[in-house]
C-alpha cells in the first residue's frame, strides 16, 4: 500500500466504447481493464498469453457479477517481442472492431537480462517502444475514424536518466546495462508521445489525444527480473519496500485518468503523474530527438519513410 496514490474521480461512462489495453492479465493493466469494464466499455485485452489472459478476463467478470452496466471482455493474442505478431494482432483487430476509442499501450519488460527480440532488437526498446509504435500507427486509421479517441503510453520515471544513443540503439556496441536500456526504451515512450500529438496537430487531427505517464513505483510482476540480472539482494531489497510502494489499483489511476478524465480531454503531448501533468525531463523535450526517433523507428519497424498513417479508413 503507497504512502500517497492520488485517485482518478471521473464518473464518466465509456459505454458503446472500445478500448485496446495491451498486456493487461495482470498488475496495472488488469486493473485498468476492470475499471473500463465497469464504465461499460468493450475492452480488447491484448496479452502474449491468451490462457492467463483468459483466466484474467474471468476473474474480471466474477468480481464485477453484482454490478450493473458493464461491458464486454475480449482476449486478443498480442507478443510485441515480434513485429510479425504486432501486425497480426492488428489486422485482426481492423477487421473484427469498427472502432477503437481507447488505446492504452501498456505492456512492458523492465531490467531484464541481455536479450533479443525475434526481431533482432534489444528486449526491452523492441518490446516498450517499437512494438507499440508500429501497433498504434497500424491502428491510427481507425482511431481517426473513432474519435474523440485517446491513445494512452505508459511510461515510467525512469525517462529521467535515460538518453536515446542513436548510433547504437540496439546494444550491439557498447556494454549492455540493463537500467540504462530500460531508461532508454521509458524516454523513447514519452518522445513519441509527444511527436506523435505533433503530427495529429500537423495533420489538422484535434481530437485525437495522446499522453504519457508515470505510473509510480507498483507492486507487479514487472520486477521479476530483478533477482536474474542484479542478484538476491536486490530482489529482497525489492521484496523489502513492497509493502511501502503502490498495490495495481493504485498505479493505475493516473492511467484511468489519462484515458477518462474530462479535465485533460483537450491536452494531448503532455506527461503526467498523479493524476496530473507535470514536467518531464529535459531529453523528452528534445524536438529532433522526437523526430528521428520517429524516423529511425519507421525503418526499424520495416515502415516506408512516406508511410502516411494520419488518413481515415
Amino acid at each position: 500500500m503507497g504512502f500517497f496514490s492520488s485517485v482518478c474521480t471521473s464518473t464518466a461512462r465509456l459505454d458503446g466504447k472500445t478500448a485496446i489495453i495491451t498486456g493487461c492479465n495482470t498488475g496495472i493493466g488488469k486493473e485498468t481493464a476492470k475499471d473500463f469494464f465497469e464504465r461499460g466499455a468493450r475492452v480488447i485485452m491484448a496479452c502474449r498469453n491468451i490462457e492467463k489472459a483468459t483466466e484474467a478476463a474471468n476473474e474480471i467478470k466474477s468480481s464485477c457479477i453484482s454490478k450493473e452496466n458493464v461491458g464486454e471482455l475480449v482476449v486478443e493474442e498480442l507478443d510485441l517481442t515480434s513485429l510479425q505478431s504486432v501486425r497480426k494482432c492488428a489486422e485482426t483487430i481492423l477487421n473484427k472492431e469498427s472502432k477503437i476509442n481507447l488505446l492504452v499501450n501498456n505492456a512492458g519488460v523492465m531490467m531484464c537480462p541481455q536479450q533479443l527480440t525475434t526481431d533482432g532488437f534489444e528486449m526491452q526498446f523492441g518490446t516498450n517502444h517499437l512494438g507499440h509504435f508500429l501497433l498504434t500507427l497500424l491502428l491510427l486509421p481507425k482511431i481517426i475514424q473513432s474519435t474523440p479517441a485517446r491513445i494512452v503510453n505508459v511510461s515510467s520515471t525512469a525517462h529521467e536518466r535515460g538518453s536515446i544513443n542513436f548510433e547504437d540503439l540496439n546494444y550491439n556496441k557498447r556494454t549492455y546495462n540493463a537500467l540504462e536500456a530500460y531508461s532508454q526504451s521509458k524516454l523513447a515512450n514519452v518522445l513519441f508521445s509527444r511527436e506523435l500529438a505533433k503530427r495529429l496537430k500537423e495533420n489538422n487531427i484535434s481530437d485525437v489525444t495522446v499522453y504519457s505517464l508515470h505510473p509510480g513505483v507498483i507492486n507487479t510482476e514487472l520486477g521479476r527480473h530483478l533477482k536474474t540480472t542484479y542478484g538476491a539482494f536486490v530482489e529482497a531489497l525489492w521484496g523489502f519496500f513492497k509493502w511501502a510502494i503502490k498495490t495495481p489499483k493504485q498505479g493505475a489511476q493516473t492511467i484511468i485518468y489519462c484515458s477518462v478524465d474530462e479535465n485533460c480531454a483537450n491536452e494531448s503531448g503532455l506527461y503526467y503523474k498523479e493524476c496530473a501533468t507535470t514536467s518531464p525531463a529535459k531529453a523528452a523535450k528534445s524536438e529532433e530527438d522526437a523526430q528521428r526517433l520517429w524516423d529511425e523507428s519507421l525503418k526499424l519497424v520495416g515502415l516506408p519513410d512516406s508511410y502516411n498513417t494520419f488518413v481515415k479508413n
